[in-house]
């Protein structure tokens, strides 16, 4: 099984993950899989149809939020903000290592009202580093 990475008791990251592993991921806690990865750049047993059909059969939510070369938006920070204030269970998110995934979750976590320090330190403690985001954080901070 892909290795998950803990960054909340809410979210989890992930390099890619197989359909065949779903079921696994549900047993584990795992209510909601994120899909951070495009289409492209996977073979077709690995596309997000697969994964969501996978989902499905496994009765958890699934949701793609691709991340490409162009970076991140704010809609797709409100697209994951939305997935997490909706989820059963922990939620998922994966990509190619991980990275795209946690740093959508960093972002969404900080427009959120959560504290960017500690959003670095919870993704350090995953094998992540989200520092260069700090100064966007502190932007998407409400009330700013």
């Amino acid at each position: 099984m892909a290795e998950l990475r803990p960054l909340s008791e809410a979210f989890v990251a992930a390099p890619q993950i197989r359909p065949d592993e779903v079921p696994a991921l549900a047993a584990a806690g795992i209510g909601h899989i994120v899909n951070n990865r495009p289409d492209s750049e996977v073979p077709p047993e690995l596309q997000g149809a697969a994964v969501a059909a996978a989902a499905a059969a496994a009765g958890i939510g699934y949701t793609a939020i691709p991340v490409d070369h162009v970076g991140l938006s704010a809609g797709q920070v409100e697209a994951l903000r939305a997935v997490l204030s909706g989820a059963r269970g922990r939620v998922l998110g994966y990509c190619r290592s991980g990275t795209r995934s946690t740093h959508l979750w960093a972002l969404a976590e900080a427009a959120g009202g959560a504290d960017p320090e500690a959003i670095v330190a919870a993704a350090a403690g995953a094998g992540y580093d989200v520092s260069a985001l700090v100064p966007l954080m502190r932007q998407l901070a409400p009330g700013r």
